[in-house]
Formats: structure tokens, C-alpha cells, sequence
């Protein structure tokens, strides 16, 4: 592992500049329009405009990547995030950080995809899975680590925004000082939607109400925080539980997914997820906070795991040949869904108060967990020695899904 880590030590450092700062941003953003006149349906439509561009971006910047080169284009990327970031600082205004954040999507997706061709060509059939295990760990923990980042705000406003671009523009020193050679961008168009739900429908369906589910959580967790009355270090203590949880609990949830019939875990994974969503009602609503924080781990946790297991189900219900390209799919549908769920979610709470965030991503679930038992009476179970193995992949970009393992293995 260590000897792994060593060859791509400079794009996980970058990766980690990146996830701080990205991860910082996006609670502020939250934090910020609560505690000025806009209100939460604000805040949904620049969560929004961000997987907008994150999606966009999946689909186009590779033409830019292809054009200049890795290193070029990742310093462009970069660049314009880091202006972008300390432009939020200028003027507190929904309409300009919609177009601010539509911009971050557009090129931190650029971003990913640097990263990610540039992990798929270092990676060989036998270090796949360790570059995956530590992409994924980097991802997650710097992200919930970025959360404590909220804690060196000062009263003008300006301060994070400064410290976040300052982040941005280091993620460029170690991947411009690489020696490592720029690989060439993996083919990963991917399946159209509709051949995709034929192979699988619960899983295209899962994976859309996953990323609804937790686009409303990073957009508008931080919103609940500061109408509950966390302030700025109890809501940054609350995302970095609820991401943590997330990171934490994919595995063994994964795993166990490889014993039974996947379409069974899904269920179960909704049903929990409904469950906790309902539990974080309940706690949201006491005067202590301990009872929300020690429930939040394991909300995020379930959220957070929905996608992997539902793309490890359709990877089981395609060709070998199609896996790059169904986890492609899989992907854009989880943006899609990531577009459509915050303005949603800002809706309900607009009606239901803060808590109607939970109340959204349990009728999410809700509607998983039902669909989910509808699917099991239509299609016999696949053996689960027939299925694959698990593997947990981030929801970033297409380019991500050559880097599973099982993906090069069995298209030999």
C-alpha cells in the first residue's frame, strides 16, 4: 500500500486541497444565505446551478482536457474555482453565487477527470483497488476535515473565502510539479438511460433518488444547522459526522450486499434510510444535540451507501464489456437526480421548517424502499455467487468508473 500511495502521493495531496476547500465552501454557502434575507428555496437553487455544471462538465470538459493536456487544463480549472471562491465575497447575492457555483461544477468535474485518467493510468489489474480504497478515503476525509474549516471565519465575511481560494490554488503545486506522465482520457461513453433502466431498473432508479438525497444533504444540511441554532461550530461539527458516517459505513454495508440478493440490501438500505430520517425528526426537535449528533453518523451512513450498492446491482445485470459505460450512466442519472432534489428539499423545508430537509430524504427512501419491493416481483433474484463483488465509487465524474477493479478484470 505504502508504494501505491507513493505514486500518486502528489495528485492525493491535490485531491485533498481540492475536497477542503470544496467541502468548506459548500456549508458556507449554506451558512451564509440562512443568516442573510434568503431562505432555504435560495440556497437549493445554487446547490442546483452547482451539480448543473458538475454535469455539464462530466459531458464537455473533457473536449477541453483533450485539447491542451492534463496539466494545462487543471491549472485552467483550478484557477477559475479559486476566482470563483473569492468572488463569493463580493456581494452576498443568490443570483450571482448561482452563477458562481454553476462555474465551480463545470470545473471541478474537469477537475475530477484530470485526476481521475491520471489515477486509471497509473493503476494497474493488481493496485486497482488500493488507488480506489485511497482516492475514496482522501475524498471523504478531507471533505468532512474541510468542515472545520468554518471555524476560522471572521466577522468581515471575506476571511473563508480567502482561506478556501488559497486552498484551491495549492491543489495546483503538486500536480504541476509531476513528473508522472499525463496519460491519455479513458473512453467512458456511457449507456443511454432508457437501454440502461431496461438492464436495471432499480438500479437507475436508485441511484437517481440517491443522488436527490444526498444533494439536498450537502446543499442543505448546513441550512438546518444555522435555522436550529447550531451556529457556525455545531454545524460544522454536524456535516463532518454526517460525512464521516458516510465514508465509514460503505464497506460493511457493501459487503454485506455480496451475501444476499442486492435488490433485498437496497430495500433494506431504504427502509433504514426512511427509519433514520424519521429519527432525525424526532431529534431535531429535543433541546440537547447529542441525540441529532449520534443519530447523524449512521443517517449518513445509509444515505451515502445507497448509490455504491445500487450501481454494484446494475453491474450485475450487464454485460462485461458495458461496465465502464453503465457506471457512465449511472453517474450522469445520480446528477440528474442531485439537479432536481435540493430546490425540491428547500421546498418541504420552506413548508415544514428546517427538519422537512429529513422529512424529504425519508419519502426519497420511502419511495426506493416501495419501488424496490414492486422490482422483486417482477424479475427472479440473482444467485449471490453470481454476483460481483463490491466496490465503492465516489460520485464525481464517468472517468471514475475505469478505475474499479472488477471493470479491467472482466473485460479481459
Amino acid at each position: 500500500m505504502f508504494m501505491v500511495a507513493r505514486s500518486v502521493a502528489a495528485l492525493l495531496v491535490g485531491v485533498a486541497f481540492l475536497m477542503l476547500a470544496n467541502g468548506a465552501l459548500s456549508t458556507a454557502i449554506g451558512l451564509r444565505m440562512s443568516a442573510g434575507s434568503a431562505g432555504a428555496v435560495s440556497v437549493g437553487l445554487i446547490t442546483a446551478a452547482y451539480y448543473a455544471g458538475l454535469t455539464a462538465g462530466s459531458l464537455f470538459a473533457s473536449r477541453i482536457i483533450t485539447r491542451v493536456g492534463h496539466i494545462r487544463a487543471f491549472a485552467a480549472f483550478a484557477s477559475v474555482v479559486s476566482v470563483a471562491a473569492l468572488a463569493h465575497g463580493l456581494l452576498a447575492a443568490a443570483p450571482l453565487w448561482a452563477v458562481l457555483r454553476l462555474t465551480q461544477g463545470f470545473c471541478m468535474a474537469g477537475l475530477y477527470m484530470c485526476i481521475e485518467s491520471w489515477l486509471n493510468g497509473t493503476a494497474t489489474n493488481e493496485t486497482r483497488g488500493q488507488l480506489l480504497s485511497l482516492y475514496m478515503v482522501t475524498l471523504y476525509g478531507a471533505s468532512a476535515a474541510g468542515q472545520q474549516l468554518l471555524r476560522l471565519d471572521d466577522r468581515t465575511g471575506v476571511l473563508l473565502f480567502m482561506i478556501v481560494s488559497m486552498l484551491l490554488t495549492l491543489a495546483l503545486v503538486p500536480v504541476a510539479l509531476t513528473r508522472n506522465t499525463p496519460p491519455l482520457l479513458p473512453n467512458v461513453a456511457s449507456f443511454g438511460l432508457r437501454r440502461l433502466y431496461r438492464s436495471s431498473p432499480l438500479g437507475v432508479a436508485g441511484v437517481f433518488i440517491s443522488g436527490a438525497i444526498t444533494g439536498s444533504i450537502y446543499g442543505l444540511a448546513p441550512v438546518f444547522g444555522a435555522s436550529s441554532g447550531f451556529g457556525v461550530s455545531g454545524t460544522a461539527l454536524f456535516m463532518t459526522m454526517l460525512i464521516l458516517g458516510g465514508m465509514v459505513l460503505q464497506w460493511p454495508l457493501g459487503r454485506l450486499s455480496d451475501r444476499f440478493d442486492r435488490r433485498s440490501v437496497i430495500i433494506g438500505l431504504s427502509a433504514g434510510l426512511a427509519l433514520g430520517s424519521a429519527a432525525m425528526v424526532g431529534t431535531a426537535g429535543l433541546d440537547s444535540r447529542a441525540p441529532l449528533l449520534l443519530v447523524a453518523p449512521l443517517f449518513g451512513g445509509l444515505a451515502f451507501t445507497l448509490y455504491p450498492v445500487c450501481l454494484a446491482h446494475t453491474n450485475d445485470h450487464v454485460g462485461r464489456e458495458d461496465l465502464v459505460s453503465a457506471s457512465g450512466g449511472l453517474i450522469l442519472s445520480n446528477s440528474v437526480g442531485a439537479i432536481l432534489g435540493p430546490p425540491l428539499a428547500s421546498a418541504v423545508m420552506g413548508a415544514a421548517g428546517p427538519a422537512g430537509l429529513f422529512a424529504f430524504t425519508g419519502a426519497g427512501a420511502l419511495s426506493a424502499t416501495v419501488y424496490g419491493l414492486w422490482r422483486t416481483r417482477m424479475r427472479p433474484p440473482l444467485p449471490a455467487e453470481a454476483q460481483a463483488a463490491f466496490r465503492a465509487l465516489p460520485q464525481t465524474t464517468p472517468t471514475v468508473s475505469p478505475l474499479d477493479p472488477l471493470g479491467p478484470l472482466r473485460a479481459q
